[in-house]
């Protein structure tokens, strides 16, 4: 499936975050590409809603941190790779999570998205003006209410 679609307000991108996350199994995994500012945090943000994350718990750009992890439903684990280099993601022990109980979502995903294999969902977002965005979403899973 391959599906481009504009969100026009930073409501929207939550919303779309919540319906996908929603309708995630386990094992999945979100590469997240876009320039800064565009909204990847704030579509994991509706991710971790989908997913039963409770609406007070903040979801935050692991930046520094590299690596967040939120209980709910399936545990998503949030990751920053902005600031690694070629080589160094093997150290962050990712493999760990590439299982049927947690659900990542990798930022800056371009960075080593080879790394990456099996129950791929891979979403670029682009400026469309200062708050639409368009989203393109690309998977062979065919389950994904989107």
């Amino acid at each position: 499936m391959e599906l481009t679609l504009t969100t026009n307000c930073p409501d929207e991108t939550l919303d779309l975050g919540r319906r996908l996350g929603a309708s995630l199994k386990g094992g999945e995994i979100i590469l997240l590409n876009g320039e800064l500012g565009a909204g990847k945090t704030l579509l994991t943000r509706g991710l971790g809603r989908g997913l039963g994350l409770e609406a007070n718990t903040p979801v935050v750009s692991p930046s520094f941190t590299l690596v967040n992890i939120y209980p709910a439903r399936l545990e998503l684990v949030h990751v920053d790779l902005y600031r690694l280099k070629d080589g160094e993601i093997e150290e962050l022990g990712l493999d760990d999570f590439m299982d049927a109980k947690h659900i990542l979502v990798i930022e800056w995903a371009n960075v080593a998205a080879e790394f990456f294999k099996g129950a791929l969902i891979e979403i670029n977002i682009a400026y469309q003006g200062a708050e639409a965005r368009q989203i393109a979403i690309k998977t062979d899973l065919d389950y994904l209410d989107i």
